[in-house]
């Protein structure tokens, strides 16, 4: 795909998810190619934070999809409530006539579970918290969406997660509840993908590498522009790549006429650029679950050699 080629004119796109981090790259990503973006979550200038509590706000976003050349439409919504979802979807319907591409994003986690804590010691509140912020809002999403979404052929579906089927499947990631959450939105595009299919839709899982969101700029005390500052603490972050890499993974995805090809299936945003031939915003193209399956869990020294 060429980056400067805008391939997603005339579409419409929902970022469920879009403050920040992986749903901020998406939607800018998309509106790069041209799409007109609908984009969600709590943070608002004029609503407030989510509990969060951090200064990103979907209209933000909006305006950086703007500027990137699509047209970017902020809407404050609650995912787990679903008359507003409904009520968001009946929006997009009224306004565009259509959807072409919804990506799953929404999440709310992180502060929520505990590393490496066995189920019956992890604050149970907090568990089930990240469940329903990391499940019930997709399925909510897509209850009311993909009607919408498949009155016109070729619509596509993104659930965002962390990890490709085949590295979860026999790896204990962080938490029973964070390792339940993940696996769960992979088997969502599997589902998806079953019922979407012979309607002529497609579903997909899509994860990204370990991703210089906001947060973990600010939990390594570095910016984008100083984030190797960290690898002499954390030398394994030099695999990193930013929101914009899943965000090309994305507009890659939605503007291949072949799509179908991929439906129901667990893909990761560095097997998707040696396929598209995209690349990250420093024009590398990093490929973290390889690296991690080869050299970091394995405990070997920090090289990316032919991994980015």
């Amino acid at each position: 795909m060429t980056q400067t080629r805008r391939t997603l004119e005339g579409r419409v796109a929902l970022v469920a998810g879009g403050t920040r981090g992986a749903g901020r790259g998406i939607a800018v990503q998309l509106g790069a190619q041209g799409a007109t973006v609908y984009v969600t979550g709590r943070s608002s200038r004029e609503g407030g934070r989510s509990e969060y509590d951090r200064p990103e706000t979907v209209e933000e976003t909006a305006e950086l999809v703007t500027a990137a050349g699509g047209h970017g439409i902020a809407v404050v919504a609650d995912h787990l409530v679903p008359g507003q979802v409904e009520a968001l979807v009946g929006r997009i319907g009224a306004e565009q006539g259509r959807l072409d591409v919804l990506v799953n994003d929404i999440w709310g986690g992180e502060r929520l579970f505990e590393w490496e804590s066995p189920v019956w010691e992890h604050d149970l509140d907090k568990g089930l918290r990240l469940l329903r912020l990391a499940i019930d809002t997709h399925a909510i999403t897509s209850h009311f969406a993909l009607p919408l979404l498949l009155r016109e052929p070729g619509g596509l579906v993104v659930e965002i997660t962390d990890g490709t089927a085949e590295y979860n499947a026999d790896r204990y990631r962080n938490s029973f509840f964070y390792d339940l959450a993940k696996s769960a939105v992979l088997r969502m595009a599997f589902a998806l993908g079953h019922e979407l299919g012979p309607r002529g839709a497609t579903a997909v899982a899509l994860t990204p590498g370990w991703l210089r969101s906001e947060m973990m700029l600010d939990a390594f005390g570095v910016t984008e522009a100083t984030w190797r500052d960290a690898l002499e603490k954390v030398p394994h972050f030099a695999i990193s790549e930013t929101p914009s890499y899943v965000g090309r993974a994305v507009a890659a995805l939605a503007a291949d006429p072949e799509v179908a090809r991929w439906n129901g299936q667990s893909l990761s945003s560095g097997q998707l650029a040696r396929v598209y031939g995209f690349t990250d915003l420093d024009g590398s193209r990093p490929d973290a679950w390889r690296y991690m399956v080869e050299v970091q869990d394995p405990d070997r020294p920090a090289d990316t050699t032919g991994y980015r």
